[in-house]
């Protein structure tokens, strides 16, 4: 599979967003939304950034050579991982704080004082210290290099201006020092930002800053073989029949690149309820849609895909791809390994 990125444009969006979000901290962690980890921190530099916020430990240590800034490790830190720990005596390193034991630890550690960002809990209920435990930071705090607060909050857009507001004046009544934020929207943090005090603030960016103009970036998939099928004649791995003329297109991508793969999707009303139960009626029967589009529609998969190569079934009626056609192919970046990344 391919990613072909319009750069011209993808950067413009970059430094749009940049220009527009004073404070911004870029991330980079996992698959690199589907650019690499090396490719975004070469261009967080390029942006002039100083900061940029990944998620592990491993992460952090092998982007260091790319990106000369401070390094933010978002997952919280871990005193029995050894590479946390080195990692945390970096003073290039900044580390996230979400337990109170785990403050002690850091203060204890030796050396220079360890640089962290202490995470408040939010409606998330996912990681950081409920708001009765702020206080306790007090007993650690000389001793310890305190960048800021970290509120990681709910999807935008669901009412988290008034949460961010609240849990930011709570936190810097403790301690007064920068809060950085995540999922809030630029409209938002623009308004929380002059709110606390311009400067005072930090947002983190990842899908809508890499993600943000989906026109900048276009993803195929190349045309490996096509086998004419008549009905009931069998195919696949699984020797399904065929249920009518057709044609067997082997196309390049499978599990390894991210094909199949999908995150569970939000449900919200009975509507939504039935067509989940719909689609994985179909998916149990076999009948699952592919992301591969060909002759104007996405086609349905034959099979499960497999490893590195899909095999989709167009019906007769429309003329079947020429092998080495390269075809649309609708992915998630967050989940997705391309074989090639083509600058246009």
């Amino acid at each position: 599979m391919t990613l072909t990125i319009d750069v011209d444009r993808w950067r413009q969006h970059l430094r749009r967003q940049v220009d527009r979000t004073p404070g911004l901290v870029p991330v980079a962690k996992g698959n690199g939304y589907g650019f690499g980890l090396s490719r975004l921190a070469a261009e967080a530099t390029a942006l002039g950034l100083d900061t940029l916020a990944v998620g592990t430990p491993g992460e952090a240590a092998s982007i260091k050579d790319e990106f000369a800034g401070d390094i933010v490790i978002m997952l919280p830190w871990e005193p029995n991982d050894p590479h946390a720990v080195a990692q945390a005596r970096d003073p290039r390193v900044v580390v996230t704080v979400s337990r109170l034991t785990d403050l002690e630890v850091l203060a204890n550690l030796g050396g220079d004082r360890i640089r962290v960002l202490v995470e408040v809990l939010t409606s998330m209920k996912r990681h950081g210290l409920p708001s009765e435990d702020l206080q306790a930071l007090a007993a650690w705090q000389e001793f310890l290099q305190l960048d800021g607060w970290t509120i990681h909050l709910p999807l935008a857009g669901r009412g988290n201006r008034q949460e961010a507001e609240t849990l930011a004046r709570m936190a810097r009544d403790v301690a007064d020092a920068p809060v950085w934020f995540s999922h809030l929207s630029t409209e938002d943090y623009q308004a929380v930002n002059a709110q606390l005090g311009a400067g005072r603030c930090r947002l983190r960016m990842g899908t809508q800053l890499w993600l943000g103009d989906p026109g900048a970036l276009k993803t195929t998939a190349t045309v490996l073989d096509v086998h004419p099928v008549k009905r009931g004649e069998r195919m696949g791995y699984w020797q399904r029949p065929s249920v009518t003329d057709g044609y067997v297109v082997v196309v390049s991508g499978g599990t390894s690149n991210g094909i199949g793969l999908e995150a569970p999707s939000a449900v919200h009303t009975v509507r939504q309820r039935a067509i989940s139960f719909a689609t994985g009626g179909l998916e149990a029967a076999g009948l699952a849609l592919s992301p591969f589009t060909i002759g104007g529609s996405k086609r349905w998969f034959v099979e499960p895909p497999h490893m590195q190569t899909s095999l989709v079934f167009l019906p007769s009626k429309v003329d079947p791809p020429q092998v080495g056609e390269e075809i649309p192919v609708e992915v998630r970046n967050t989940i997705a390994t391309f074989d090639n990344i083509v600058e246009a």
